[in-house]
């Protein structure tokens, strides 16, 4: 990672004063169950201030997003731009690793600061979390194998596909007509797709090209894409305690965009970049 020298005078005068009015920090033994987000009381961004550690929930299965390399090392888009995220506010970034329903119920607890897992923004989830500026835009698209008669989404209308249960992937096909099973991660999906126990999966497309340069014999394609591309954002509980932590995410999102950051780790990770609408 590039190291950035930008000035955090704002943010720690921001934190200072809210320390002084007394806002109830965590333990400070950097764990996320330290937070006192999970009670309802106290200002997050202060807390992880003052614990040195931002907390980020991932999964670490779904490559080129959030992965482990060669070296056993977590690693990824969203992983890379999370620990960018927690340099610019003068912390050290954490990872939890788990599955999907699971990343969401320790978000929703307080257990996780927030979650750094290619989160499409939803009218459905806007509802619940309130969601820092954008931070990638991605097009989802229909993956079959090479024989498939599936060529647009309305003909998922009667088919069978597999993605991660309350997947914004999962949602779009059951919207189009088709019957989804539930599964924990995208290679699961894989191995019934090539099975021929599902019609079609779900997922980026930058994702399905990722797995066919580590697997060029697979006999798989897209068949179909969505029209507008989702926006990807870090997600945060809907509450007064969140809304200054939010604020400081979208000032390093916005200084990460402009001096090149974004880019430059979605060019590494990608081979494109997929940080502009």
């Amino acid at each position: 990672m590039i190291a950035h020298d930008i000035s955090r005078r704002g943010l720690l005068a921001a934190v200072a004063g809210a320390a002084t009015l007394g806002l109830a920090g965590c333990g400070g033994d950097g764990s996320a169950t330290g937070s006192a987000a999970a009670t309802g009381d106290g200002d997050l961004l202060a807390q992880i201030t003052e614990r040195g550690a931002m907390t980020f929930a991932t999964e670490g299965t779904w490559s080129p997003w959030t992965f482990h390399n060669e070296a056993g090392d977590l690693t990824g888009y969203d992983i890379e731009v999370a620990r960018a995220i927690a340099e610019r506010l003068g912390v050290e970034a954490e990872f939890a690793e788990g599955e999907w329903d699971g990343l969401l119920a320790g978000l929703d607890s307080g257990r996780y600061d927030t979650m750094a897992n290619g989160v499409s923004v939803t009218d459905e989830r806007e509802e619940k979390y309130d969601f820092t500026e954008p931070y990638a835009y991605n097009r989802i698209v229909v993956i079959t194998t090479g024989d498939s008669d599936i060529a647009s989404m309305d003909d998922l209308a009667g088919k069978t596909t597999a993605n991660t249960l309350g997947s914004s992937y999962a949602v779009l096909a059951e919207s189009h007509g088709a019957t989804n099973t539930g599964v924990d991660d995208f290679n699961q999906t894989i191995q019934l797709l090539e099975s021929g126990r599902i019609d079609a999966t779900l997922n980026d497309e930058v994702v399905f090209y990722d797995y066919m340069n580590q697997h060029p014999e697979a006999d798989l394609k897209i068949a179909a894409e969505n029209d507008e591309p989702t926006h990807v954002a870090f997600p945060l509980r809907k509450e007064a305690a969140t809304e200054s932590l939010l604020a400081a995410m979208n000032d390093a999102i916005a200084a990460l965009r402009e001096d090149g950051t974004l880019s430059e780790l979605s060019n590494e990770f990608f081979g494109v970049d997929i940080t502009e609408a």
